[in-house]
């Protein structure tokens, strides 16, 4: 099967640090690949609170930077070594420069090729969990190995990796406690799981742990907010607790002692899912997980709107207002 290739494609990338203004949506050229790579013609992406972190700075990257972490598409190009993959397949990928129409892919690595003839909305929904997903499996598996009858502690409890992260917990009969900041998104966290729910708008989160926990304090808490919570994740802790911390999204945490982790005996973990996935066992592992879970329907993903690629500024906007639920997704022009 052969595709007509364009030379230029649309895409969304950043040209500085700020704020919305800075995020275009402009003409760009489609790479060129080498012997060994593919070119994935991308049908969906999801939106991830980690484009913020390049956009405001706090990661650094070379600019103009295309944004995007994981797609669905179908191969139209590929190397002469490529043995693995065919045009015309459909794929599944974690990569940078996804908020686009076409991406260069090497033909190894964190890709994995769909059944023949995947519906659309299947491929939605793949793009709308796969990143999210890997990361709860994994971190529920080795950064804090969840054990039944364990109390963990979700915050951002209703975003797309708080509901995975809650649908795991019961999975594994543990106990999860969700934070989120209104009734309506507790009441989605419940839904998918949680058993336990703290309104941080309404509610102090340490004082309610401790209700929770008869005063011992919760055996793991899975932190993606950072500056604003690290405080009160450390204090909500039991002894031999373990805290993950996983974003920024009140800000990067400050310095602190590391004596402050010897009280209760506290492991601290800042992990990222690479980590996890980098061997190709790994990778198959984890994606043969995330697959049976969404086949079986064990696991929901729940998306909050489909985007059109040139509207990533509105999604990026609704989603670090934190008035979203779920996934977002864009969908990218054919």
């Amino acid at each position: 099967m052969e595709y007509t290739i364009p030379e230029t494609q649309k895409v969304v990338l950043i040209d500085g640090v700020g704020g919305y203004d800075i995020i275009k949506y402009e003409n760009y050229p489609v790479p060129l690949i080498s012997d060994k790579d593919i070119l994935i013609k991308n049908k969906y992406t999801g939106v991830n609170y980690i484009e913020s972190y390049f956009r405001k700075g706090l990661y650094p990257c070379e600019k103009p930077y295309v944004l995007g972490r994981e797609a669905t598409g179908v191969i139209v190009a590929k190397g002469k070594d490529v043995t693995n993959f065919e045009t015309g397949d459909q794929v599944a990928y974690i990569s940078n420069s996804t908020f686009a129409q076409y991406t260069k892919f090497p033909s190894e690595g964190t890709i994995m090729k769909l059944p023949s003839g995947t519906s659309d909305e299947k491929m939605k929904l793949y793009a709308a969990g796969l990143l999210q997903a890997l990361t709860a499996l994994s971190f529920t598996n080795e950064a804090y190995h969840v054990k039944k009858g364990d109390y963990i502690l979700v915050y951002a409890a209703a975003g797309g990796v708080g509901l995975i992260l809650n649908q795991l917990l019961r999975m594994k009969d543990a106990h999860a406690i969700a934070v989120a900041s209104t009734y309506e998104k507790l009441e989605t966290a419940k839904d998918y799981g949680a058993e336990f729910l703290i309104d941080s708008s309404k509610e102090d989160i340490l004082t309610r742990v401790l209700e929770i926990t008869d005063g011992k304090g919760v055996d793991a808490s899975f932190d993606s907010v950072g500056k604003d919570t690290f405080d009160t994740t450390l204090a909500a802790l039991k002894r031999k607790g373990v805290f993950v911390s996983f974003g920024n999204a009140s800000g990067l945490i400050p310095p602190f002692s590391i004596n402050r982790l010897s009280p209760k005996n506290i492991t601290l973990l800042r992990p990222q899912l690479y980590g996890y996935i980098a061997e190709p066992e790994e990778w198959k592992y984890y994606t043969n997980k995330f697959v049976d879970l969404i086949d079986s329907k064990k696991l929901n993903i729940k998306i909050y709107k489909t985007y059109p690629l040139k509207d990533y500024n509105v999604a990026a906007a609704d989603i670090e207002s934190r008035k979203t639920i779920g996934k977002l997704v864009l969908e990218i022009p054919q």
